[in-house]
């Protein structure tokens, strides 16, 4: 194998076939990225048995062939090479990558031991790329990051014909999301559900945001549920995983009269200040009265803090306690200058329900996005 390539495109290639490589991994040989020198450019890949990535760019061939090489070491070489083309090329199991004066021998790997990329032809539909990665970003930060309920660690994506909703929950709180869906001349009456890893859609809204539209495609293949995300000629390709994802979308009430509007900025940088002097996981005291918000920290014996911000009540005084960090968490998602959080009730009028955040384009106009994300100190599901 022999090629010229441009510095910055080959390195920005070789980048994100290893993104989403595990850091540690039981068979090395799942570290490498398989780059294919055909007659028309490369072909980029990496497999780790879960996810997949794949990417094509040009580069004047003059030797086609396959070679396999360790991913992260030639991702840090490429990265550091000098502001010139790329030399690459391979004799016996040496492989030699120069650029300038600059010259990095590496071995290859065998070629022949590394497991075959999955290939999706099917394509289920499109979203535009930018709102799903806001999207993305909204929801994922709800998944659980606890793997000894894989099944929460994952977003729910729900294809309805025209729309695509993603869901996700670690039990104490929910985020939902609705973006546009092109079904395209593909038409089906069921609707479609995945459950992607957290981790995996955050890196494809990350690489994609900026594509146009992205390409999905849900499919079963060999007992194996995989769902593709392709755009720009990068694909990305990730197990499911398997299990019932919780019914979260029961616990949102269809109208709440007890509510709240402010300054999203104001309570962010509050609940930051106040929050300094809580003992870790403590919560926040938030007593809502016609006056305004209070927030209060009064948990430790070393230090308390309270702090007042203007907000607007509509319905009855209450107070709520909130972990900072999850409020934190919703209101960092909320893309819009004022924030609106509803007081759901409980059979127990001691004891208050979950709150609801949403989007709020004034004091009294509601946001234009379906983003709802709903926190509760306590567990919502059992």
């Amino acid at each position: 194998m022999k090629f010229q390539a441009n510095r910055d495109v080959f390195s920005e290639a070789v980048s994100f076939a290893v993104k989403l490589l595990p850091q540690r991994t039981t068979l090395p040989i799942l570290s490498g990225v398989l780059i294919q020198a055909t007659e028309t450019g490369l072909i980029l890949s990496s497999f780790d048995y879960e996810v997949s990535a794949q990417t094509e760019i040009a580069a004047d061939v003059e030797e086609t062939g396959t070679v396999l090489v360790s991913g992260r070491l030639l991702a840090e070489i490429a990265n550091r090479l000098p502001n010139a083309p790329v030399r690459f090329s391979t004799e016996e199991s040496r492989i030699v990558v120069s650029s300038g004066s600059a010259s990095f021998t590496l071995l290859s790997m065998p070629v022949e031991e590394y497991p075959s990329i999955p290939q999706i032809s099917s394509e289920s539909g499109l979203v535009p790329a930018e709102e799903f990665a806001a999207a993305v970003a909204q929801v994922a930060v709800a998944a659980s990051r606890d793997d000894v309920t894989p099944v929460i660690t994952g977003v729910q994506l729900e294809v309805s014909e025209n729309s695509l909703g993603l869901v996700a929950t670690d039990r104490y709180r929910v985020a939902v999301r609705e973006i546009n869906w092109d079904s395209g001349s593909t038409t089906s009456s069921e609707p479609i559900t995945a459950l992607v890893p957290a981790r995996t859609l955050q890196e494809v809204g990350k690489t994609f945001g900026n594509a146009g539209n992205i390409s999905v495609a849900i499919t079963n293949s060999d007992d194996r549920e995989l769902i593709a995300f392709t755009a720009n000629k990068k694909t990305v390709t990730s197990l499911l995983i398997k299990g019932n994802f919780p019914p979260v979308r029961r616990l949102f009430p269809d109208t709440i009269e007890n509510y709240a509007v402010m300054n999203t900025a104001e309570l962010i940088e509050a609940t930051r200040r106040v929050a300094l002097v809580l003992e870790r996981e403590a919560a926040l005291r938030y007593s809502f009265t016609p006056d305004g918000l209070t927030l209060e920290a009064i948990g430790s014996e070393q230090a308390q803090a309270s702090e007042t911000i203007d907000a607007v009540l509509t319905g009855d005084e209450i107070v709520v306690s909130l972990k900072p960090q999850f409020l934190l968490d919703g209101l960092g998602a909320v893309h819009s200058e004022f924030v609106r959080i509803s007081f759901t009730r409980t059979e127990n009028p001691n004891k208050p329900g979950p709150v609801l955040i949403t989007s709020q384009s004034s004091k009294e106009q509601p946001g234009a996005d379906s983003y709802k994300y709903l926190l509760q100190p306590n567990l919502l599901l059992r």
